[in-house]
């Protein structure tokens, strides 16, 4: 088989949907989670699926990665990293409550929200954000396709413009090691010219 062509065009695509990408979005996200940082506050992070993986990700690149030279660090949580925490409230409560139980008497102010959803419309991430925006916390929502509900009530968007998930994903991982990598340079840059 001779799948160059196919290859080219996911390439083509892919470079496309990066081409439109929301610079001032992104940086907005980034000041965000700089803020949190700054001020001892947790970034609670979750996703279903390839976005689970990517959420476990981004906690790694933050708590590990961003986080091994600086003072403060930063404290991400990751929601679906605990299976026996799921798989009990998916049992006991349904799944569609896996991420808003375990943040009920653990989210303080300041405390945000980082939602992933390919489609924005998984009703266990709803449940979680809806919670949080009760309790008056902000909400980085990150998607693809258009958003779906997950665009329109999170207050900071990051979002992959195409109904594809596997780009939405790959595009996804982009952001936080575009992220990861602007702020390692700038928080190590900041540290040794102090």
């Amino acid at each position: 088989m001779d799948y160059r062509k196919d290859i080219r065009e996911y390439i083509k695509t892919e470079i496309d949907v990066l081409n439109r990408l929301d610079i001032e979005a992104i940086n907005e996200v980034m000041n965000v989670l700089e803020e949190t940082r700054l001020n001892g506050n947790t970034v609670y992070i979750f996703g279903n699926g390839g976005s689970s993986a990517t959420a476990s990700h981004y906690q790694n690149d933050f708590n590990k990665g961003i986080s091994e030279h600086i003072e403060p660090k930063y404290n991400f949580e990751c929601l679906n990293d605990n299976v026996a925490t799921l798989m009990a409230v998916s049992n006991d409560l349904g799944f569609e409550e896996v991420f808003r139980f375990q943040l009920r008497g653990h989210l303080k102010p300041g405390d945000v929200l980082f939602a992933i959803s390919g489609s924005g419309n998984s009703k266990n991430i709803l449940n979680a954000v809806e919670y949080a925006k009760e309790q008056g916390n902000k909400v980085i929502g990150v998607t693809g396709y258009d958003g779906g509900k997950l665009d329109v009530i999170s207050d900071y968007h990051l979002r992959a413009d195409i109904n594809s998930m596997q780009i939405t994903e790959d595009i996804h991982m982009i952001f936080d090691h575009l992220i990861m990598a602007i702020q390692c340079f700038h928080l190590y840059n900041k540290k040794h010219l102090e």
